[in-house]
C-alpha cells in the first residue's frame, strides 16, 4: 500500500514533466511515422513497376545497411551533420524505418492475383486506376503489417533518442537511472509501452476496417 501511495505522490509531484515527455516523445514517433510512409510507399509502388533488378536490390541493400548499424551507433553518426536534439534523432530512425516498410509494400503489390490487374486492364482502367482500385487495397494487409511493425520499433527505439538531447520518455528512464529513481524508469518504460499497443490497436482496427482480404 505504501508503494502506491509513494507511486501516487510521484505522479502528483511531476505531472507536467511527465506529460512534457510524453508529448515530445508523441512528436518525434509520429514525425518519423508520418515521413516513413509518406516516403517508402511510393518508393516501394515505384520499385514494383521498374524493370532494373539491379536498381531493386541496390534500394533493398541500401535500406538493410541502415538496419544493421546499431542505433546508437546512428544516432551518434548524425551529430556531426545535424547536431543534437530532435532533427538528427527523426533522420536516424527514419533511416530504420525503411526497411520493414519497404518490404512488406513490395510484397504486398508483388503478392497481387495477376489475372486481376489483367481483366482491370481489359475494363480500361489506367495504371493510376488499377493502383488504386485493385493493387493498394489487395495490398493493404502487407502494407498495414509494414506500418504497425515500423511503428511498435519506433516508439521504442524513439526513447533512445534522449542520447542526443532529442527529449521524450527516454529522458525520464534516464533521470530514473541517474538518481536511482525507480518510479521514473517504470513510468517512461510503461508509457512507451502503452503508446506503442495503442497506437498497434487503432492501425490494427484501420486495417480490419479497409482490407478486403
Amino acid at each position: 500500500m505504501e508503494l502506491v501511495i509513494d507511486y501516487i505522490e510521484f505522479w502528483q509531484d511531476k505531472a507536467d514533466s511527465i506529460v512534457t515527455y510524453t508529448w515530445e516523445h508523441l512528436l518525434i514517433s509520429f514525425t518519423i511515422i508520418f515521413l516513413s510512409i509518406v516516403f517508402t510507399i511510393p518508393l516501394a509502388i515505384w520499385m514494383t513497376k521498374m524493370k532494373n533488378e539491379k536498381m531493386k536490390s541496390l534500394i533493398f541493400n541500401i535500406a538493410n545497411i541502415f538496419q544493421t548499424i546499431p542505433t546508437i551507433a546512428l544516432l551518434a553518426i548524425m551529430i556531426p551533420f545535424f547536431g543534437i536534439g530532435f532533427v538528427p534523432a527523426v533522420v536516424a530512425l527514419f533511416l530504420y524505418a525503411l526497411l520493414p516498410l519497404l518490404r512488406n509494400t513490395y510484397a504486398g503489390i508483388e503478392s497481387i492475383d495477376q489475372s486481376m490487374v489483367e481483366a482491370a486492364k481489359g475494363m480500361g482502367f489506367s495504371t493510376f486506376g488499377r493502383l488504386i482500385k485493385i493493387e493498394l487495397p489487395s495490398a493493404i494487409p502487407y502494407i498495414m503489417s509494414g506500418i504497425r511493425v515500423t511503428t511498435v520499433y519506433i516508439i521504442s527505439w524513439t526513447t533512445l533518442a534522449a542520447l542526443i538531447g532529442a527529449g521524450g520518455l527516454g529522458d525520464l528512464i534516464l533521470a530514473g537511472i541517474g538518481y536511482n529513481d525507480k518510479h521514473m524508469i517504470f513510468t517512461g518504460t510503461i508509457l512507451a509501452i502503452v503508446i506503442a499497443l495503442l497506437i498497434d490497436l487503432a492501425f490494427g482496427k484501420f486495417e480490419k476496417r479497409y482490407s478486403n482480404v
